[in-house]
C-alpha cells in the first residue's frame, strides 16, 4: 500500500485499469481529488474523485472522451464514472507538459478568446445531457432562495463581512442575466489560466473538464472575459483586456453578437470576481478579485445595461 493513498484506490485501479499503483505523480485535493499514478504496468493516469449528487459528471467526461477523440487538447478518459459511496470516480490518461501563460494584456485575452472560440466550435458536436447544476461561481440561474447558489462552506461563514458593493454589483448582474432570452450550450466556465497549460503560443492542454457547463454562449464568452487572467489566485481581468477578449471570440467565430448578448457577456463577466470577492470577504483573503471588481464595477454595469 502506498503511503497517502485512499484505501479505496489501489482495488479501483486493478478493477478499471488492470494495474495497481507503483508511484504517486501527483496528489491533490481541492474541488476534486486528483492523483496522478504509474502503474505497476507503466500506464501514467489521474484519477479523479469527487462528490456528484447531480450526476452531472458522466457528461463531462463523455463530452471531454468526444473532444480527446477528435484531437482537441485535453487528456484522454480511459474509464467512466463509476461510484465509490457518494463520490464519482474515473480515470483519465496523464498529460504532463507545457507551461502556465501569466498575463492580463489585450494581447493576451486576443490568443485566449481565440481558443475559447475553437472549442465552442468543437463542442458544437457534442451530445450530452445538460451538466446541470452550473458550476456554482457561474450559477446565477440556480432557481434556489436569495442570491447566491447554496453552498456550506461559504454559507456557515459571517455574511455580512460581504461588502455592500459586491452584493449589489451581483445582484444587478444576475437580474440582467436571468432575463435574458438566448439558447444554451454546452460550454466551459473555468476558462483561465490555471486550467490552460501551453507550448509558446500553442496550446497543450485544456483542464478541468468537471466545470462544463449549460448556459448562453454569450454568458460563458463574459465569463471567460474576466477570469481568463487567473491564476493561482482567482481575480478580475483589466476592462480592455475583457472587450478585447469578447471581440477576438466573435471575430474568431466569424459572427457578431446580438446587442443583448453583448449586455449577457458583460453582466456574465462580473459573476465569477462577485463569487470571488465574496469569498475573500469570508475569508478575511486578500481582496485580489474584489480590488478591481469594485474599481470596475460601474463601467460593467454600464456595459451590461444593468
Amino acid at each position: 500500500m502506498i503511503e497517502g493513498l485512499p484505501t479505496w484506490l489501489p482495488d479501483w485501479c486493478v478493477e478499471n485499469l488492470a494495474a495497481p499503483p507503483a508511484a504517486v505523480l501527483l496528489a491533490s485535493a481541492q474541488m476534486a481529488s486528483v492523483f496522478g499514478l504509474r502503474l505497476t504496468d507503466g500506464q501514467e493516469v489521474a484519477v479523479k474523485s469527487r462528490e456528484d449528487p447531480t450526476g452531472r459528471t458522466a457528461s463531462c467526461v463523455a463530452a471531454q472522451l468526444h473532444l480527446a477523440d477528435h484531437d482537441y487538447p485535453c487528456a484522454r478518459p480511459l474509464t467512466p464514472v463509476t461510484h465509490v459511496g457518494d463520490f464519482a470516480v474515473n480515470a483519465e490518461l496523464w498529460r504532463p507538459g507545457g507551461q502556465m501563460r501569466r498575463g492580463d494584456s489585450a494581447a493576451e485575452a486576443r490568443l485566449c478568446a481565440a481558443e475559447f472560440a475553437r472549442l465552442a466550435a468543437e463542442l458544437e458536436g457534442v451530445r450530452v445531457a445538460p451538466p446541470l447544476p452550473n458550476p456554482y461561481w457561474l450559477d446565477w440561474d440556480h432557481g434556489g432562495q436569495g442570491l447566491w447558489p447554496a453552498k456550506r462552506f461559504l454559507e456557515e461563514r459571517d455574511q455580512s463581512l460581504v461588502p455592500d458593493f459586491v452584493v449589489d454589483c451581483v445582484t444587478r448582474a444576475t437580474a440582467r442575466l436571468r432575463s435574458a432570452d438566448l439558447p444554451c450550450v454546452l460550454g466551459h466556465a473555468d476558462f483561465e489560466a490555471q486550467n490552460l497549460r501551453w507550448r509558446g503560443r500553442d496550446l497543450w492542454t485544456v483542464f478541468d473538464w468537471d466545470s462544463l457547463a449549460w448556459m448562453p454562449e454569450a454568458a460563458l464568452v463574459g465569463a471567460a472575459s474576466g477570469s481568463f487572467a487567473s491564476t493561482e489566485i482567482p481575480t478580475l481581468a483589466p476592462l480592455d483586456s475583457s472587450a478585447a477578449f469578447i471581440a477576438a471570440y466573435q471575430s474568431a467565430r466569424g459572427r457578431r453578437f446580438s446587442p443583448e448578448e453583448i449586455e449577457v457577456a458583460w453582466a456574465a463577466s462580473i459573476w465569477p470576481a462577485g463569487h470571488n470577492a465574496r469569498g475573500e470577504a469570508l475569508f478575511g483573503s486578500d481582496p485580489t478579485a474584489g480590488r478591481p471588481l469594485r474599481e470596475q464595477a460601474a463601467e460593467r454595469l454600464r456595459r451590461a445595461g444593468a
